[in-house]
């Protein structure tokens, strides 16, 4: 897949999250009380938004594809979190058992990668376009 399908399958997937997020919020706010809906619905907005930026950074960065591969890895890792939270809540069963701690310990790798990645970028010369 070329770097440039990828930043834009990554906003595509932001997109369905940043939906997701939003509608079950509105589940939390008008169906469901519960705190971990609320936070599962959040987690889902803010990455959202994170993986626009982080597709948007690789555009011009050194080794794009590492930015989109962790921009892609936050993206999986909030949506077995925000999912397992919201399929327990909902239905009453989890994906899979210690679903959403592995999807909550690998948004903080991911996080980490996108910081490392940045820290590289920032002592680096800058990629010319």
């Amino acid at each position: 897949m070329t770097e440039h399908r990828l930043r834009f399958l990554i906003a595509f997937t932001s997109g369905l999250l940043g939906a997701a997020g939003v509608a079950l919020s509105a589940v939390a706010a008008h169906r469901v009380s519960s705190a971990s809906l609320e936070t599962a619905a959040m987690m889902l907005m803010v990455h959202a938004g994170a993986g626009l930026a982080i597709a948007s950074l690789s555009a011009n960065a050194r080794k794009p594809r590492l930015f989109a591969a962790a921009g892609a890895l936050m993206l999986v890792a909030v949506s077995l979190f925000s999912g397992d939270i919201a399929l327990n809540t909902l239905a009453g069963f989890h994906l899979f058992p210690m679903a959403a701690p592995v999807g909550g310990s690998t948004l903080i790798v991911s996080w980490i990668t996108v910081a490392l990645l940045a820290a590289i970028e920032a002592t680096g010369a800058r990629r010319e376009p």
